[in-house]
């Protein structure tokens, strides 16, 4: 039990650097881009997006998945998933390539039919990427799958950033779509001695457990798109491409630490999936750092939007603001309900993820519709939150019983971060004052600097002193000061 929570530990903090790594040079990458495209470029390969996931469902069978999952998969379960993910990536394409025309009518731009041809090679680079790749997660050697991922993306990221400074136009992020895809395709075989043949021999074996997936992540496209796909046809481009920009900045507790932690944790509950004691434990632990790290960042960004836009963005995307300030709440209230889609995995019950999926679709779709063809992008942002605080009750209820798990055990963990971020943003809306005021670059940067410094220390401190009034329990703030202390005797 000790050895799988320090290799699931080691992984979610690879991981998580990943996505730290990654999310700073997305950062950099949109920090740059905003100076040179406008919103319509990016709201116009964000039409494309939306074709393109659309696609992608095909082949959403998740087969890596099944691999980990299975602990006697062979060479010949690995060709076969190869195989079926090459011949996926073949027939997306030529989908893609023969329904351009009619897309390109449908929006009534022209521009999206040469935009669209070359993503068509970029579904064939990735569907013929190495499978073997999947061993460096069943093993939790993540330091791999991180110099993978990092190489991609920086790959893709210096050929964007050039293309922007010398185009300026939208051909930039196509150029480093394709770039990056290119990359992951030669870095696969680079990395991983296995060399995948054609064969379909196990293919009714692994779509035993994938067909569910195959459903799961086509709801999942349904309910992450919705919003993409009403905008882009009620707002157009520039809509599409302020609330793509705005959803990317205000999404950082979930898409960027959450999701790596989940990708992480995951071989590691089907390890414990044998034993429901240790897996309630593993999922507690997991939840604990969930929350001690989500809701601070979360809470923050929504605080700090007016400055950060002016700052980071700029006077083009002031559009944004409103829209970070929702995005960020709803994408922290989702990131503490992402966490037991693994555990329904690695028991083998992906039917109950697939049930909370067509809840979560019942409830968006509706207020989508409605609430974005009346106020735009800011009602999508609304519909979205309102659409995380449902679903709370739903999701818990069904975690507490499957694990049979008390209430109490999850609030044990959850009332110091949530005191603490209470006191949090009282000390950040006061301390305004302090900062510089006025509409210079100095004024903005002055109130986010304080309002980070006032922030973090009055979390931290609140959340330290909560824990020893609360008598020290087991729990991550106590692997965080052991950490701390061993790293200490260290520099001595």
């Amino acid at each position: 039990m000790k050895e799988i929570n320090k290799k699931m530990a080691k992984g979610a903090m690879w991981t998580v650097l990943f996505k730290l790594v990654t999310r700073g040079i997305g950062l950099l990458s949109t920090l740059i881009l905003v100076r040179f495209l406008i919103p319509d470029d990016f709201g116009l390969v964000a039409i494309a997006m939306i074709i393109i996931t659309a696609l992608e469902v095909l082949g959403f069978f998740s087969l890596d998945l099944v691999l980990i999952q299975n602990p006697n998969a062979t060479t010949e379960h690995y060709n076969t998933a190869w195989t079926f993910k090459f011949l996926v990536g073949l027939i997306q394409a030529f989908i893609l390539v023969s329904i351009t025309p009619f897309v390109s009518e449908f929006y009534n731009d022209a521009r999206l039919q040469m935009i669209m041809y070359c993503l068509a090679i970029g579904l064939i680079l990735t569907g013929a990427e190495n499978i073997g790749m999947v061993d460096f997660r069943k093993k939790l050697q993540f330091h791999q799958d991180f110099k993978f991922q990092v190489l991609k993306k920086l790959s893709s990221f210096i050929v964007t950033v050039t293309l922007a400074v010398w185009l300026k136009s939208y051909w930039a992020l196509i150029g480093g779509i394709l770039v990056g895809s290119l990359a992951g395709f030669l870095l696969s075989f680079g990395m991983h001695p296995f060399r995948p043949k054609l064969s379909l021999k196990v293919m009714p074996e692994l779509f035993h457990f994938s067909k569910w997936l195959l459903l799961n992540n086509i709801l999942e496209v349904l309910i992450r798109e919705s919003s993409h796909l009403i905008l882009s046809k009620a707002g157009g481009p520039h809509v599409l491409g302020i609330f793509t920009v705005s959803y990317e900045i205000s999404n950082l507790p979930s898409t960027d630490l959450v999701a790596p932690i989940n990708r992480a944790i995951f071989p590691g509950y089907s390890k414990m999936s044998h034993d429901l004691a240790i897996l309630k434990e593993g999922f507690v632990n997991v939840f604990s750092a969930i929350v001690l790290f989500i809701l601070p960042i979360g809470t923050g960004i929504a605080l700090t939007a007016e400055p950060l836009v002016h700052l980071l963005l700029g006077e083009n995307w002031l559009e944004t603001i409103p829209l970070i300030q929702i995005l960020a709440i709803s994408g922290m209230i989702a990131a503490l309900q992402t966490n037991q889609e693994s555990i329904y995995f690695a028991l083998g019950k992906p039917k109950i993820v697939t049930l909370l999926s067509v809840v979560h679709i019942f409830i968006l779709v509706p207020l989508l519709v409605f609430s974005s063809t009346r106020y735009g992008a800011v009602g999508a942002s609304y519909a979205i939150l309102l659409t995380s605080l449902f679903l709370i009750p739903i999701n818990f209820t069904f975690i507490l019983h499957i694990l049979k798990l008390p209430l109490r055990k999850l609030l044990q963990v959850f009332w110091r971060p949530f005191i603490a971020i209470i006191l949090m943003s009282i000390m950040v809306i006061i301390s305004r004052p302090l900062a510089a005021q006025g509409a210079t670059l100095w004024a903005y940067f002055s109130q986010l600097f304080v309002a980070a410094v006032i922030g973090a220390t009055t979390y931290i401190m609140t959340v330290l002193i909560l824990w020893r009034l609360a008598g020290m329990p087991q729990g991550v703030e106590k692997v965080l000061l052991d950490r701390i202390k061993n790293f200490r005797k260290l520099k001595q």
